[in-house]
């Protein structure tokens, strides 16, 4: 069904890319504190790095409830709850008294974060044509993008002026804001809660039998095990290189955010240009080009444009697998899409447990670098093997 035959449709996304904006900002806006955690609870930044494994691993967890949650009960009701218990959680992250307790909290508080992107994404393959999709994710992820973009920066100024615990506070007061938003302006769009009965696991069950479903969580797993076990520890690096400011390091790392960016204004032309497959394949070369750069980088200006670069070449690859994912089972658009999310978000887990064991052993530069050429290798295998998402 086209946009334009959906009144109201272009604000619902609009309001969904704003709730995606503030779960892209809580996404990223721990990574450039983590020295300073770590300095603050006497522990290694390794060890302080488990706050951004335990966000990743709930989100994980949670968005595979979210997904059929949203199919039975409404995707829009569905992401106002969650939304506000976000908030709420953000808010609790404040009080932590030691990294154990702020890992807990930052679990709790991924397992709310996670619906607004993955049923963000359901929604628009509900009422937007196949062949207008993926430009519309795109400038929908631009809302995350935006976040992830200014969320080093907020959490790097807010650790340097006001200290930690003032970015949480923030951010869950946004948070609960933006829910409230949400439910002023789609509640009369929720549909009635109908009889029948929740079952999640049915529902995985008719999914997982299904062969292009199965690739399709193995490559979610792949791409952000080894773009983020490595990107979540390059503000670890500039600071043991450079000795930059928790504010630097925040507006280093924002670069991601500005090349998604780039991605979602660009997305048409490169569409155009390339195909699909181009696009991944030229995604993991530009990938793994920009983490080795930014190892060979002799002062920290250098590294700016790398992580831009990251950004686009990570959503050269993402937003062309996630598109698939909306369409690889239209009968569950829902689960499907939060199974991928999952697998996203479980793929980003393991790499920052696994580049952490890796780099207290090994040090950042070559356990940087491995983990960019196995990016690069990921979308060199992807350009030749699309056609195994195809539901």
């Amino acid at each position: 069904m086209h946009l334009r035959s959906l009144p109201g449709a272009r604000e619902v996304i609009a309001l969904l890319s704003l709730a995606a904006f503030t779960t892209g900002v809580s996404l990223r806006f721990v990574e450039p504190m983590l020295p300073k955690l770590a300095a603050e609870f006497a522990t290694s930044i390794s060890t302080a790095s488990m706050i951004v494994t335990a966000f990743a691993l709930s989100y994980a967890g949670a968005v595979l409830v979210q997904g059929p949650l949203g199919d039975r009960f409404g995707k829009l009701r569905v992401v106002t709850i969650s939304t506000v218990l976000t908030g709420v959680s953000a808010l609790a992250c404040a009080l932590a008294w030691d990294v154990g307790s702020l890992a807990g909290l930052r679990l709790l508080m991924g397992i709310f974060a996670s619906a607004s992107v993955a049923l963000g994404m359901a929604y628009i393959g509900d009422v937007i044509a196949l062949a207008e999709r993926q430009a519309v994710i795109a400038n929908f992820i631009a809302g995350s993008l935006l976040g992830q973009t200014v969320g080093p920066l907020f959490g790097g100024a807010f650790t340097d002026v006001l200290g930690w615990r003032a970015s949480f506070v923030t951010l869950g007061v946004v948070f609960v804001v933006v829910s409230l938003v949400l439910y002023v302006r789609t509640a009369a769009a929720w549909p009635a809660i109908g009889p029948g009965r929740f079952q999640p696991l049915s529902v995985y069950r008719s999914l997982v039998v299904r062969r292009p479903v199965r690739w399709l969580a193995a490559i979610g797993v792949a791409e952000t095990l080894f773009f983020f076990g490595a990107y979540v520890f390059i503000g670890a690096l500039l600071k043991v290189r450079f000795d930059l400011s928790f504010t630097l390091i925040g507006l280093v790392l924002a670069g991601f955010g500005v090349g998604g960016l780039l991605y979602s204004a660009c997305v048409r032309r490169l569409i155009a240009l390339l195909g699909e497959r181009g696009l991944v394949a030229g995604g993991g070369a530009l990938g793994a080009v920009m983490f080795c750069l930014i190892v060979a980088a002799p002062t920290w200006g250098w590294t700016v444009p790398c992580t831009i670069g990251l950004g686009l070449a990570f959503y050269m690859i993402h937003n062309t697998v996630q598109m698939k994912a909306t369409e690889v089972a239209p009968d569950a658009r829902g689960a499907s899409v939060a199974l991928y999310a999952s697998c996203w978000a479980l793929g980003q887990a393991a790499g920052v447990a696994a580049v952490g064991l890796a780099v207290a052993h090994f040090g950042y530069e070559p356990v940087i670098i491995a983990s960019g050429l196995l990016f690069g290798l990921l979308g060199l295998w992807l350009r030749g093997n699309l056609h195994r998402l195809r539901p």
